[in-house]
């Protein structure tokens, strides 16, 4: 067995002992945690921002860049996924917030935060661990970045201000977001690895041919992944340790619609995906993640940056990535399970 194979296998559990260590440092050090939160510039965490991009690069470098454009052709896969992630999946993280958390309204902007920033860069990740289509999950990849760069803020204006104030559930508040911060934000998550692995790809398979690239260069760069995965993972815990240790009460109200959220759009994509659309497992699978996943750091930052680091909205989108990992990384194993099951059905 090679030692990515293991390292893999193992995963699940290098992921908790992550989680645990982070919120350790984080509850025992808190000056650690202080440190690692002034490694930022503006509200983009230099640590964070270090292990996404690396994390990233190696499942965008070894996509196959030629076959997306056909890839994306397929107009009912391209609308069902529109509508999962575009209409859905806000209008469904709103309800959830609205009915879970009435008595929390800052919490449950900051929850509602967290399912209107559809992801960008970790479904690529939870898509390559349960062998999903790797050039159509970046091609949604693509379509929702641009979809968030085009519409975040006024999302956030309309899920914020604009429905709360009409069917008076909590008290709206004053939205003021800049496009350009969210595309600033967008671009470092996204942009940076996926120039990088582009590059890569074309410029080594030139020099070094399709064979090397695909079974030299694709393999050794892929322990970068898993690897730089459990270092996010601990530095993200590390710097919430000590709110999830004092706030334990608080920490599972927010969690509560966080998890139905996560599931429910799961199953039901992977569900439509492949019974009503009828596509295969792979795309079935790049289209539940896709749909799944948020970009929760495009979700603290526009909270930290709108209520500042200290307000509950922002502690709310911080619990979101701290569910999202291992909820995901069960439905990678949910994945794997259900194509098992295929391929012994065939």
């Amino acid at each position: 067995m090679s030692k990515l194979r293991l390292f893999e296998k193992y995963l699940t559990l290098e992921i908790f002992s992550a989680m645990a260590l982070g919120i350790f440092v984080g509850y025992s050090f808190p000056s650690f945690s202080k440190f690692l939160s002034s490694l930022s510039i503006g509200t983009t965490s230099l640590p964070i921002a270090l292990g996404l991009i690396l994390m990233m690069y190696p499942p965008l470098a070894k996509v196959k860049y030629e076959k997306i454009g056909s890839v994306l052709f397929n107009k009912k896969i391209l609308l069902f996924s529109m509508f999962q992630n575009w209409i859905f999946g806000p209008f469904l993280m709103f309800f959830l917030a609205a009915l879970l958390l009435r008595d929390y309204p800052e919490y449950a902007m900051g929850v509602i935060m967290v399912g209107l920033a559809r992801c960008i860069a970790m479904v690529i990740v939870w898509n390559d661990l349960a062998r999903g289509d790797r050039e159509l999950a970046v091609g949604l990849v693509a379509l929702n970045a641009i979809f968030q760069i085009l519409t975040y803020s006024f999302y956030i204006y309309i899920f914020l201000n604009v429905i709360p104030s009409k069917l008076e559930i909590f008290r709206s508040v004053y939205i003021d977001i800049s496009i350009y911060e969210v595309a600033k934000t967008v671009f470092i998550f996204l942009g940076i690895p996926f120039i990088a692995g582009f590059l890569t790809r074309k410029i080594l398979r030139s020099k070094k041919g399709d064979f090397w690239y695909e079974n030299e260069f694709s393999r050794r760069i892929s322990i970068i992944t898993p690897v730089a995965l459990l270092y996010t993972i601990f530095i993200m815990f590390s710097l919430k340790g000590g709110n999830i240790v004092e706030l334990p009460y608080h920490v599972f109200r927010i969690a509560v619609p966080l998890t139905a959220y996560f599931f429910i759009m799961w199953f039901i994509t992977y569900f439509v995906a492949t019974n009503i659309i009828r596509t295969d497992h792979e795309k079935a699978t790049a289209l539940a993640f896709s749909a799944a996943s948020n970009d929760f750091e495009l979700a603290i930052a526009v909270a930290i940056g709108m209520f500042g680091i200290n307000s509950m909205q922002a502690f709310a989108t911080v619990i979101g990535p701290l569910l999202e990992v291992p909820i995901l990384l069960s439905l990678v194993n949910v994945s794997m399970f259900l194509q098992n099951r295929r391929v012994i059905a065939v």
